[in-house]
């Protein structure tokens, strides 16, 4: 990879190094600069850029982001599409994140190009939270270099997996002593089914008995129907040949482990009868507050084996009490950083004014009306939820449309043009979404790998706040909009969209770059219908 400031005026071909604002133009770095862009640039008045041009044996970074990526990702977890040499791995159901640490550190110690960097293991993740992220940190990687981290990524299974949760039937068995109140026993159970809950579970199955070895024998054999079980004791565990480990082992288990480096959590116990694991809980587990059965009840609920050893090696960052130099508040348990959350608007509300008298989004293209194949692109891509706007022959488009699972919204007022429909659009949405692509309903190329492809783009955070597709220098559709643009998206009138915005706030924008020109390519004619129906497919 070469890396210099050259004269602008042998720039074309090459990735700009730095970002460059001047008399108007502002480009991001990494921008491949075209013919357009040198004779803009010179037109500026600017003379020289810093520029990176690749050689023969590099591969971009977003190749070898995408390659690592899909080699580190196992089970459950979908590596998104590339951007600025970052891949993120996206969790595709609730789980545990599982992590080969030793392999995960050989990947990071073959060349400082290349990043892979996760959340702890055995974090919880839900669906569409963010588990880890390939990052490479110049513009190109020498193939090479890439070669090695492949091997070290390819050598038995991939370095990280998600281990789904698992419904389990619970019980939990509370025991009495005198003076303790039936509102602590009550919330106590209150609180469990709340984490159960939380981990796709049922609500546990109760028994309640007095701490006595010889009656808690008896209410474990009332729940031998159930995958795991709990015992909440009135008084905390103190030692093995306590009453809750005494029980355990005259029903014929045994104890596997007592005690753990997790403070909340050190008086936890964990047990077997027969397959069943088993575990007395810390005093700490009458609090919603994360602590360390917590960790233990997750590995269990996800189906990955604890011991001894397991426990014993949670101490490095086990100290979860507040202290008061460092306060944690911990209501609620930390969460996984998610990717934005974006939606999607499909524009299908128009008069199809130029088509001669047919309504174009009625018109089938590859065997489906044009309408239907843009809703489903729209569905097959990561967007979510879908909204779709109709105003012309809405009935005949709500048919077309079917069952499919989107929010169908009409625009009594589409005649007026299509800031009303965007309106209409906007105010459909949910109030939790980080940002909204905007689609148009007649442009039948555009697939759900576009749709991806932005969406992966989007991080408002990093200043990628508008997100539109680019083809050889020309700005396409869709594009995707943060949720801060929504107000001035309302306040439009008229036959206009939003373009003007991209102008208003150009260091926002992102071009991100397609492989062909369907982001261009609308049907407004019989002229344009035709054209297209020639095309090979």
């Amino acid at each position: 990879m070469i890396f210099a400031e050259v004269d602008v005026t042998t720039a074309e071909g090459a990735l700009l190094a730095h970002s460059v604002k001047a008399a108007g133009i502002s480009f991001r770095k990494g921008r491949r600069l075209s013919a357009a862009d040198v004779a803009a640039l010179s037109a500026a008045g600017q003379t020289t850029v810093m520029a990176v041009r690749l050689e023969p044996d590099d591969v971009p970074e977003d190749e070898a982001a995408q390659a690592i990526a899909g080699m580190v990702a196992g089970a459950h977890l979908s590596p998104a599409a590339p951007f600025t040499g970052r891949a993120n791995l996206l969790a595709d159901t609730p789980g545990l994140l599982v992590v080969d640490q030793a392999r995960l550190d050989a990947l990071n110690m073959v060349d400082e190009a290349v990043t892979l960097a996760t959340l702890a293991p055995f974090d919880l993740l839900t669906t569409g939270d963010m588990a880890a992220t390939v990052k490479i940190i110049p513009f190109a990687v020498p193939r090479p270099v890439l070669n090695r981290c492949l091997a070290v990524a390819g050598q038995r299974g991939p370095i990280l997996r998600l281990a789904p949760l698992k419904s389990r039937r619970v019980g939990l068995i509370q025991t009495r002593l005198p003076g303790i109140k039936e509102s602590v026993l009550d919330k106590t159970f209150e609180i469990t089914n709340q984490r159960l809950a939380g981990l796709h579970c049922r609500p546990a199955t109760e028994r309640r008995c007095a701490h006595k070895t010889a009656d808690l024998k008896t209410a474990i054999a009332g729940l031998d129907d159930v995958d795991l079980l709990l015992i909440a004791g009135a008084s905390a565990i103190t030692d093995r040949r306590d009453v809750i480990p005494a029980a355990i082992t005259a029903s014929g288990g045994e104890i596997v482990h007592f005690g753990m480096p997790v403070d909340p959590g050190n008086l936890l116990l964990l047990g077997r009868l027969g397959d069943r694991p088993v575990l007395g809980l810390p005093g700490c587990a009458r609090s919603p507050k994360v602590n360390g059965f917590d960790w233990v009840l997750r590995r269990l609920i996800a189906d990955l084996p604890i011991g001894r050893s397991d426990i014993m090696r949670m101490g490095a960052g086990g100290l979860l009490k507040e202290i008061v130099t460092r306060p944690q508040p911990r209501n609620e348990p930390a969460t996984a950083p998610r990717a934005p959350r974006v939606a999607a608007i499909v524009m299908a509300a128009g008069r199809s004014s130029r088509m001669g008298g047919a309504n174009k989004l009625l018109t089938e293209v590859a065997g489906q009306t044009m309408v239907a194949r843009a809703v489903d692109a729209v569905l097959a891509s990561r967007a979510r939820p879908v909204v779709v706007v109709l105003g012309h022959e809405a009935a005949k488009v709500r048919a077309t449309i079917g069952d499919r699972p989107v929010t169908i919204v009409e625009n009594p007022a589409f005649a007026s043009g299509m800031a009303s429909s965007l309106k209409a659009g906007l105010v459909a949405l949910p109030a939790d979404i980080d940002g909204a692509l905007v689609c148009l309903a007649d442009m039948p190329r555009v697939d759900p790998h576009v749709l991806d492809r932005l969406i992966s783009a989007f991080n408002p955070m990093e200043g990628r706040a508008i997100c539109l597709p680019v083809w050889e220098g020309k700005r396409g559709n869709p594009v995707l909009w943060a949720r801060r643009f929504f107000p001035e998206m309302g306040w439009l009138a008229g036959d206009v969209g939003a373009r003007h915005l991209i102008g208003q706030y150009a260091e926002l924008v992102a071009e991100v770059p397609m492989p062909d020109d369907a982001v261009l390519l609308d049907i407004d004619t019989p002229e344009a219908l035709a054209v297209y129906r020639q095309r090979p497919a």
